[in-house]
C-alpha cells in the first residue's frame, strides 16, 4: 500500500454505499486460521536466529486459482526481527503471530483548554512487507490472517466502516450504521466486528494546569475527568455487513461516579459470544450478551486485566498477568486462569500478544532506564533470555519515538 492507493480511496467512496461484496472477500475475511506451519526448534541457535528479508506479494497457484501471496506470509522465518528499528520499518513476526501496525499519538489544540487526541498509523504493505504510513484512519483493527481492516474516517464519531484490503491500499466496502460509532475490534476469527458507539468524539483532551502525567511539564493534555459519551455496540457480521445494536449506559460507582474511561472500547470475550469492557472501578471489567444486558464473567476470563493485551494462550490454559512487582519491574505474571494463581514469571514489563503456548511477545524495560524506554522483544515460559524484535522506544509521546503496536495472527 503506497500513498497513491490510499489516495484513490476517495473516488470509490461515491459508490460505497451500493458496492457489491466481491466474491471471495468473505473468504479472504473468514479464511483466517491458516494451516498453522509445523516449525523445529533446535537448541538455542533457532531461539536466537532473526531473519531480515521479506517477500513481495506474488501470484501462488492453490485449487486452480491463482492467489495473491501477503508479505507476512512469504517469510515463514519462525522470528522476523529488527532491533536496529525503532519505529519499525520492515516486518516484525514471531510463529504465526505479526506485528500488523502500529500508531503514534499527538494532541491537536481546538479551543483555548480543549484539544484532540489523533493517531498516526503506519500499516504493513501487504505487497512490500514494510509499513507505510497513512494519516487517513482516525482508529483501525487488523483482522486475522492479515489481509483486511476495519477503519473508521476522521471527525470521530461516524457513521461507517471501512473494510481495507490491506494488499491493494484500497476500501472494498463500507459498512454503514444507524449510530456512530469511534471504535472497532474483530473477533478471534474475523467474522465478527464489535464497533464501540459514542455521542460525542471519546478522545477529546482538556488542558490541565499542572503535571498531570509525572513527566516535569506542566499543562499537560488530560483526557476530561468523569465524562463518558459511550452509549452502547454493534455486533456486525463481517461477511454481511448486518449485526444489531444495544444500548450500555455509563457503569457509574456509587463511591467514585463515572468509572469508565473517556475512550473504554468493547471488545469480544475468547469464544466471541460476549462483549467486554473495561472500568476504572472494581469490579475492573463488565462483561455483556449481545443485547446489552450485564452477565457473569467467563470463568477463564475471571482473572484477566481488560488492559494486559494478551490475554488467553492460544490453547486456553495460561492467562498473561500483570507486572509482577511494580510499574519499573521487568517481570510479568502467567497464571491460572480459573483460580489466577501465579504459575511462572517471565521477562517482560508489559505482555501484548501470545506466539504460541509457550512464547509471548512483550515490551521490556531497557537494564538501567524506567518504563518510557522499551523495546518488543520475545519472552518464553521457564527461561529469562528474550530474543530483541524491535529498538527502543524512546520518551512518553508521539514526538519522542513512543508508537503503540498492533499485533495480528498472520
Amino acid at each position: 500500500m503506497n500513498m497513491d492507493q490510499l489516495v484513490r480511496d476517495a473516488l470509490h467512496e461515491q459508490a460505497a454505499d451500493t458496492m457489491t461484496t466481491p466474491p471471495d472477500f468473505a473468504g479472504r475475511v473468514l479464511a483466517v486460521r491458516r494451516r498453522r506451519r509445523t516449525r523445529t526448534i533446535a537448541g538455542a541457535a533457532v531461539a536466537t536466529a532473526v531473519a531480515v528479508a521479506v517477500g513481495v506479494a506474488v501470484p501462488m497457484l492453490d485449487g486452480g486459482k491463482d492467489e495473491p501471496r501477503l508479505a507476512s506470509q512469504m517469510n515463514e522465518s519462525d522470528i522476523i526481527a529488527h532491533p536496529d528499528q525503532t519505529p519499525p520499518r520492515d516486518l516484525i513476526a514471531a510463529g504465526n503471530t505479526a506485528l500488523a501496525a502500529y500508531y503514534t499519538t499527538s494532541t491537536v489544540k481546538e479551543t483555548a483548554d480543549r484539544g484532540v487526541t489523533r493517531r498516526t498509523y503506519h500499516l504493513l504493505d501487504q505487497a512490500t512487507g514494510k509499513y507505510v504510513k497513512t494519516t487517513k484512519w482516525s482508529i483501525l483493527d487488523v483482522a486475522p490472517g492479515m489481509r483486511t481492516a476495519a477503519v473508521l474516517e476522521k471527525g470521530l464519531p461516524t457513521k461507517r466502516i471501512g473494510l481495507l484490503d490491506l494488499l491493494t491500499g484500497e476500501v472494498e466496502r463500507w459498512i454503514t450504521v444507524d449510530r456512530a460509532v469511534a471504535g472497532v475490534s474483530f473477533s478471534a476469527d474475523g467474522s465478527k466486528l464489535v464497533a464501540t458507539t459514542y455521542s460525542e468524539n471519546p478522545d477529546q483532551q482538556k488542558l490541565a494546569p499542572n503535571d498531570s502525567d509525572g513527566d516535569g511539564k506542566k499543562n499537560d493534555w488530560m483526557p476530561p475527568w468523569g465524562e463518558s459519551y459511550r452509549t452502547g455496540f454493534y455486533v456486525l457480521d463481517v461477511d454481511s455487513g448486518k449485526g444489531s445494536w444495544s444500548k450500555v449506559t455509563v457503569h457509574v460507582d456509587e463511591d467514585m461516579p463515572g468509572s469508565l474511561n473517556a475512550r473504554q472500547d468493547f471488545a469480544f470475550s475468547n469464544d466471541a459470544k460476549l462483549v467486554y469492557s473495561g472500568l476504572t472501578t472494581e469490579p475492573n471489567v463488565q462483561y455483556y450478551d449481545f443485547e446489552g444486558k450485564e452477565v457473569a464473567t467467563p470463568a477463564n476470563e475471571k482473572y484477566l486485566h481488560w488492559y494486559v493485551d494478551a490475554r488467553l494462550s492460544p490453547d486456553g490454559k495460561l492467562a498473561a498477568g500483570d507486572f509482577a512487582g511494580g510499574i519499573k519491574t521487568t517481570a510479568s505474571e502467567i497464571n491460572d486462569p480459573y483460580t489466577g494463581k501465579r504459575l511462572h514469571k517471565i521477562p517482560g514489563q508489559q505482555l501484548l500478544a501470545w506466539v504460541d503456548n509457550k512464547r509471548l511477545i512483550a515490551f521490556d524495560i531497557a537494564p538501567g532506564t524506567n518504563e518510557f524506554h522499551n523495546r518488543l522483544v520475545l519472552v518464553t515460559i521457564g527461561s529469562d533470555k528474550t530474543v530483541p524484535l524491535s529498538g527502543f522506544r524512546k520518551g512518553n509521546d508521539g514526538a519522542a519515538g513512543r508508537w503503540t503496536p498492533i499485533f495480528a495472527e498472520r
